[in-house]
């Protein structure tokens, strides 16, 4: 039996996109065998030559710009598209919601408590202006305003002096959202050069999540997973779809994933309220939402009646002590479901809940599915 032939055009030089080969090969473990085409790449890495005339099944592929897209069409091969949904092309695309993303990170500054925020853009890329927008958005529809930086990436010095003075200029403490992880780390360079504290002044928030950027960054960085293997995954499926002619895509069709998480490291490990009490509240619930905790051991905790506590509270945040620390629990929920094999009654008993099913109920009240279904449907 003759094995489907698919080359891999995925640049491995980033966190994501090694993600997106890893959530490809556990597609090929599950459902193949297939003979794969990898090799070490960048996204500015050229079409491979031998592949114009080869004789394969299938290409997935992050594509940059027009030339490939060319050597690609020419292929006559089925091809899905891993990157750019802006060039005009005819593949089925399979990527990140990006619209998400800046929304998610806005509503993470504002658990923190953050009332200033501010935005260093990218303009390089649709998808990195998409992130801004909706960032700016959410911070507008809070009630706040959003300066913007724009980088230029002309004069790495020059870059790094325009973006201190910019820094040093916005109120404190601010929440700033750097759209991808290049811009975050840069963001951190540049606040250590103008003596800004971080996270105590700024606290900083990138997007991609590259373990390279965030953890040689000083503090390392905090940024939004982008879920490269759920990517892969079903960029495979949809390619092995196509090849076995269970499914033609329509041209230009699109397959969007939520992102994941914000992994959170030190450059936003801050609780950023002016109220000392209320900050050694959130404090105390975050170091201990998944312990056996109350609204009443909080109030003890600040040294605060339960009606202050709940009224002070709910004005800087916008969520009462419960709401809190369920928030909290249920987040902790979420990340065992999506990267542990726990059973539930384990979850339940490292996420503070008394009794599985109580948590089972609510957590489906809460994301509108079973536990069960959101791993699945989550996972990668």
């Amino acid at each position: 039996m003759r094995l489907p032939s698919v080359a891999i055009l995925v640049d491995t030089s980033r966190s994501y996109g090694r993600d997106i080969v890893r959530g490809i090969r556990r597609y090929v473990a599950e459902h193949g065998p297939w003979s794969l085409y990898l090799e070490p790449r960048d996204l500015r890495s050229s079409f491979p030559e031998w592949l114009k005339n080869w004789r394969g099944d299938g290409i997935l592929s992050r594509t940059v710009d027009e030339t490939m897209i060319r050597q690609l069409k020419a292929t006559k091969l089925p091809v899905v598209e891993l990157r750019t949904s802006m060039l005009k092309h005819p593949f089925p695309f399979v990527g990140i919601d990006n619209s998400v993303i800046g929304s998610r990170v806005a509503a993470h500054f504002r658990t923190l408590g953050f009332q200033h925020f501010a935005c260093v853009q990218d303009a390089s890329e649709n998808f990195f202006l998409e992130r801004r927008d909706t960032f700016i958005q959410a911070v507008n529809e809070a009630g706040f305003d959003c300066p913007v930086f724009q980088s230029k990436r002309s004069n790495w010095e020059q870059h790094q002096r325009e973006l201190a003075d910019w820094l040093r200029d916005l109120p404190k403490p601010a929440g700033v959202f750097a759209v991808n992880d290049q811009m975050g780390f840069w963001v951190l360079d540049a606040a250590r050069r103008a003596g800004i504290a971080v996270p105590e002044e700024l606290a900083v928030v990138g997007a991609e999540n590259d373990n390279m950027l965030c953890e040689t960054a000083s503090p390392p960085l905090s940024s939004v997973r982008l879920r490269g293997q759920a990517v892969g995954y079903a960029a495979a499926r949809l390619l092995d779809e196509w090849m076995t002619k269970k499914r033609l895509p329509k041209p230009g069709e699109r397959h969007l994933h939520p992102p994941g998480d914000i992994v959170t490291r030190q450059s936003s490990d801050i609780v950023a309220v002016e109220d000392p009490r209320i900050a050694t509240a959130l404090r105390f619930i975050r170091q201990n939402a998944t312990a056996s905790i109350d609204v009443a051991r909080v109030a003890r905790e600040c040294a605060l009646s339960r009606s202050v506590l709940e009224r002070r509270m709910k004005a800087l945040i916008g969520r009462s002590p419960g709401e809190e620390i369920n928030r909290l629990r249920f987040a902790a929920v979420e990340k065992l479901l999506l990267q542990t094999d726990l059973t539930l009654d384990a979850i339940a008993a490292k996420c503070g809940f008394t009794h599985p099913q109580y948590m089972a109920e609510a957590f489906r009240k809460r994301t509108g599915m079973t536990p069960g279904t959101f791993r699945r449907k989550r996972a990668g």
